[in-house]
């Protein structure tokens, strides 16, 4: 595909350990970045790890490549690309592109609706997908071939027959995400690409540098985006900094970004909640939102502690069943763990 092509040419380097420069820091600061020294040290022993990027209250305060990696080459992100889709969908709510999570989605989608189809496709909602709560059979997993080979993506999601009802349990699947691209583009008249670049366009740092298309030229809604583990945690900040830039430039309404972090269903593979495009869990005692994307691509903020922390991996194993995605929750862990040194608002 275009992307992987993409990302074959970008210039690649070692890179050791970089911890914020500038005046002398606290001590505690300066045994936070000694611990996480440590930390990066010890994962260059994952060996799907790419880049790991952590940033405090704003500043990034250490970032590592591995195995030749930097934290400014296009990466696939995968499936963390969803927690952008969320965001492009609550940005078109706020202005008056789309009516809100309530809004039915067959209306927009007209024209690819199966015949006869299922009536239960007139209750879908814009929530619903966002939620993976459409009750539609999955296209993720073992479906996800099939499902690209077919000559419309978005008429090929909307015939899958209902495996539940509207609103009932989730199921993971990037045909609900990739429906909310084509909502996007034609309740816009843009393409998604278009709206994430001018949209996103104050945030600095940020870039998608490729994407995906289907057969009638809809972007890949959940998949398939290339941008950097440093462009990933820009992102990561926007939203631990309730939608502003550094800047104070408002680009995701903060009341969206509450909504997209509050649970509405749970995941039958991890027990995680999952809200907007995002899944939520504790860890080391504190509450994290994260994405996550096949292979091991990864986004975490821990709003109690300023911190975000963005990581990348090789795209083409899996992560859940191999253990490897535990073991980047584990090395966030390590990395909280010692992010509370010297910081009052400890756990507990």
């Amino acid at each position: 595909m275009l992307i992987r092509t993409l990302l074959s040419f970008a210039l690649v380097f070692s890179s050791g350990a970089v911890l914020a420069q500038g005046t002398a820091a606290p001590a505690a600061v300066s045994e936070v970045s000694a611990g996480l020294s440590a930390i990066l040290d010890r994962a260059a022993q994952l060996p799907s790890l790419k880049a790991v990027v952590v940033s405090r209250d704003g500043e990034i305060i250490a970032e590592r490549g591995y195995d030749g990696h930097t934290p400014r080459e296009p990466a696939n992100i995968k499936s963390a690309s969803k927690s952008i889709i969320s965001a492009l969908v609550g940005i078109a709510i706020a202005r008056g592109d789309l009516e809100g999570v309530d809004q039915k989605i067959a209306p927009i989608l007209s024209r690819d609706l199966p015949e006869n189809p299922d009536p239960r496709l007139e209750q879908v909602t814009i929530g619903n997908l966002l939620s993976m709560q459409a009750g539609l059979g999955r296209t993720s997993g073992p479906n996800y071939g099939r499902w690209v080979s077919s000559r419309n993506w978005v008429r090929s999601a909307l015939s899958l027959p209902f495996a539940a009802d509207p609103g009932g349990p989730m199921l993971y699947s990037t045909g609900s995400t990739h429906l909310l691209s084509a909502i996007l583009t034609r309740a816009s008249g843009q393409s998604t690409l278009a709206l994430a670049r001018n949209w996103f366009e104050p945030l600095k740092g940020f870039s998608i540098t490729a994407w995906d298309r289907d057969p009638q030229g809809v972007y890949l809604g959940g998949n398939q985006m290339a941008m950097s583990t440093r462009s990933l945690l820009a992102f990561g900040e926007l939203y631990r900094n309730g939608g502003k830039t550094p800047e104070g430039v408002q680009i995701v309404p903060a009341d969206w970004i509450a909504q997209s972090w509050q649970h509405r269903t749970n995941s039958r593979f991890t027990g995680d909640s999952y809200g907007y495009g995002w899944f939520l869990r504790t860890m080391a005692g504190r509450d994290v939102r994260y994405a996550w994307g096949y292979g091991g691509q990864m986004l975490y903020i821990v709003p109690s502690l300023g911190l975000t922390v963005a990581m990348t991996s090789e795209e083409d194993a899996p992560s859940a069943r191999t253990g490897y995605r535990d073991s980047l929750h584990a090395l966030m862990t390590d990395i909280i763990l010692a992010s509370e040194t010297g910081t009052a608002d400890s756990p507990g």
